[in-house]
């Protein structure tokens, strides 16, 4: 008769159970219960003086549409100030098991794009925070970015909790599904976006994923080509919408410095990428503003073409140290741009074969990648409680398989273990670090109403390109 499954023979012929054991043997140095617990450092420090130091070397022209989308609510707080939570999480309890993490892990940073072989893949879709750090930090910030979407959506105080406990329970019971696979069944696995679909449990959560699927599909650079150019003299130009793209002063001298970091992105990429991408060339470019965390950083979006009717979008985006470098130590790439295209090539199922990285003469670096590709646009404030809450089961599952491809699945799921005492521990965290985290905005708003930053409000949509 066939051994039972926690008894089948893995990796170097130890037993499940027996490779369990060390994750397992981790509870007594540190209890699962411990992470429940959040409390301010003595130390700590000031969210708006923070805020003020991480925006240095930014545009400083674009700091007030960063500080307006801030001010929206305490999510869009949240989602700006990753280096806040990275120092409130270096001090809290932590296994010491590693992995490639996300590193600005919340449920706006991921979402649906379209694989190599045209498949719609759901996954984690920003990376510019990305490092070798402990695994806690990732999944403490996806639970506590749940309370705070829960909150902007006006949910009950207890559904924002299960939105923390569901994330984190479906994390702890796919980690345990991937750590019992093959290493390449694990680097191989995926999810489809259809599991959004599958997993739908009302008819009108249904036909919200069915719709932003047929979307998706839709949302590429032949189709939105017509939208976002128009013909100046015969050839094809991005449209201004200042503030969020526009043509700066100085395009000469900036398009002669564009291609100089342009080939130097080129030779990143695999002989057989460069192949492809050279049947393209560059007919025009623009800056960007991007995101909420990202605003002010140098963004800009190159409209290159292989003929009349065969466009390629391509954004090149600078990469700073990460927030998580101060306390999980240096990375290991000089260029930060290196780092951002190894870790999202590490942590994702199936990466933009256009991913590359360069930096230009004054030391800034920069990544290139696809700006259409399927995208899927996830609009969290249109979902309904129901859809939220298999939304983020699914963010919780995307961020196991990231984890387990670059770290130890089996420590990690033997510390989980198979009942829901982590994942009480951690929804209790997140709620208490989403209350620290309006805490926090309350005293941005201050900040901006006394003009320690200026603010700039509005019809400032987060996408336009």
């Amino acid at each position: 008769m066939p051994e039972r499954n926690n008894t089948v023979r893995g990796v170097m012929g130890l037993r499940l159970r027996d490779r369990f054991a060390p994750g397992k043997a981790l509870r007594e140095k540190v209890p699962r219960g411990c992470h429940a617990k959040w409390k301010p450092a003595p130390q700590r420090p000031d969210p708006v003086e923070l805020i003020k130091a991480t925006d240095r070397g930014r545009l400083e022209e674009l700091l007030p549409i960063r500080y307006g989308r801030m001010q929206k609510s305490p999510f869009a707080f949240f989602r700006g100030t990753a280096a806040l939570m990275a120092a409130d999480l270096a001090p809290t309890p932590a296994t010491g098991i590693r992995v490639q993490a996300c590193g600005d892990c919340h449920v706006a940073n991921f979402g649906g794009f379209g694989s190599p072989e045209r498949h719609l893949i759901f996954d984690i879709n920003d990376f510019d925070e990305t490092h070798h750090a402990p695994w806690e930090w990732d999944l403490k910030r996806l639970a506590a970015s749940a309370v705070l979407a829960g909150r902007d959506l006006s949910l009950r105080a207890h559904n924002c909790a299960t939105a923390a406990e569901s994330a984190v329970e479906s994390y702890r019971v796919h980690m345990r599904e991937y750590a019992q696979m093959s290493a390449l069944n694990a680097w191989y696995s995926h999810l489809d976006a259809a599991k959004l679909i599958e997993r739908a449990t009302s008819k009108r959560s249904r036909k919200h994923w069915e719709s932003l699927e047929k979307a998706a599909h839709e949302n590429t650079s032949e189709n939105v080509f017509p939208r976002i150019t128009k013909l100046v003299k015969g050839v094809p130009r991005i449209i201004d919408r200042p503030p969020l793209v526009y043509h700066p002063a100085g395009m000469a001298r900036i398009g002669k410095h564009a291609r100089e970091t342009f080939d130097l992105y080129r030779r990143t990429l695999p002989e057989e990428r460069r192949v492809l991408l050279d049947r393209y060339h560059i007919v025009d470019f623009a800056r960007k503003v991007v995101g909420v965390g990202s605003v002010g950083t140098r963004c800009n979006v190159i409209l290159m073409m292989a003929g009349p009717r065969d466009p390629l979008f391509l954004q090149c985006k600078q990469a700073r140290a990460s927030v998580l470098e101060p306390y999980a130590g240096k990375s290991r790439y000089e260029n930060q741009g290196e780092r951002v295209v190894r870790g999202q090539r590490m942590l994702q199922a199936a990466s933009d074969v256009f991913l590359g990285w360069t930096r230009d003469a004054q030391g800034h670096f920069y990544y290139f990648r696809q700006l259409r590709d399927m995208r899927m646009k996830i609009e969290i404030s249109q979902m309904s409680r129901q859809s939220f809450l298999e939304y983020v089961k699914l963010c919780g599952w995307a961020l196991a398989r990231g984890h387990a491809r670059t770290g130890d699945a089996a420590a990690i799921a033997g510390y989980l273990g198979g009942a829901g005492r982590f994942d009480e521990a951690v929804a209790e965290f997140a709620v208490a670090y989403a209350d620290q985290t309006e805490r926090d905005y309350e005293l941005f708003l201050k900040a901006v109403r006394a003009k320690r930053l200026l603010s700039k409000r509005g019809a400032i949509p987060e996408r336009f390109l």
